[in-house]
C-alpha cells in the first residue's frame, strides 16, 4: 500500500509540474523552432562561482553532495521544463539520505531575461533541491565551455519572446570530490537519472 500512494504522489506531483509547464508557455508566450544542440567540446568540468536570489554560489561548496548541472533558461518552450520535471521525478524517487546529498544547479545562459529572483521562483516549480544560477555573458560563455554546453540566440519575430536560445540539454553530474563523472543525454528518463546519482554517491548511500 505503501509503494502504491508513493508512486500516485510522484504521479501527482509529475502532473502539476505538467500543469505548470503548460501555464509558463502560455504566459511567456509560443515558441517555435528551437533547437537542441550537440556538446560543443569534451566536457572537463571544474569549479565555478555563478549568483542566486540569495548570493554567490561556488561549486566547491557543495563538495559531500552529487551536483547536477543543467544549462538552459526559463523561457525555453519545452526542452528545458522537459528535462526538469524528469530530473525532479528522480530527485523524488531517492532514499531521504541520498536526496539531502544531492543538488541540482539550473544555470541559465539568458541573463538579459533571467536574473537570479526569476530564477527562483521558476525552479521552485520543480524540486526544493534545484537552484537557479546566472552570471555575466563572459562567466557564462567560460563555464558552459569547460561542461561542453552549447548554446546561441536566435532572434525569432513570431514569436512574443522576441528571440529563442537554442542549447544543449545534456546533464552533467559531478561527484561529491567535485569531479565530472558522466553526462546524460537529453531528456533522460527519471530511472536513468536516478542510477547515475546513486552511482555517484557511491556505496556510503
Amino acid at each position: 500500500m505503501v509503494s502504491i500512494i508513493g508512486r500516485l504522489s510522484i504521479l501527482a506531483v509529475a502532473a502539476l509540474s505538467i500543469g505548470f509547464l503548460f501555464h509558463w508557455m502560455r504566459t511567456q508566450g509560443p515558441g517555435s523552432g528551437q533547437v537542441t544542440l550537440e556538446l560543443s567540446a569534451p566536457p572537463v568540468g571544474g569549479d565555478f562561482t555563478l549568483d542566486s536570489a540569495s548570493g554567490p554560489v561556488r561549486l566547491s561548496d557543495l563538495r559531500g553532495q552529487v551536483v547536477l548541472v543543467y544549462f538552459g533558461y526559463t523561457s525555453c518552450p519545452d526542452i528545458c521544463p522537459t528535462n526538469l520535471i524528469y530530473i525532479a521525478n528522480a530527485l523524488r524517487s531517492l532514499q531521504p539520505a541520498e536526496s539531502a546529498r544531492t543538488r541540482v544547479l539550473f544555470v541559465s545562459v539568458d541573463p538579459e531575461r533571467d536574473d537570479p529572483e526569476r530564477l527562483a521562483g521558476y525552479v521552485a516549480y520543480f524540486h526544493p533541491n534545484i537552484l537557479g544560477l546566472t552570471g555575466t555573458p563572459e562567466q557564462l560563455a567560460e563555464i558552459a565551455g569547460r561542461y561542453g554546453a552549447a548554446y546561441r540566440r536566435v532572434d525569432d519575430s513570431g514569436s512574443a519572446m522576441g528571440y529563442l536560445i537554442d542549447h544543449s540539454a545534456f546533464t552533467s553530474v559531478v561527484d561529491p570530490s567535485g569531479r565530472l563523472v558522466e553526462t546524460l543525454g537529453h531528456a533522460s528518463a527519471p530511472e536513468t537519472i536516478q542510477a547515475a546519482i546513486r552511482k555517484a554517491l557511491g556505496p556510503e548511500s
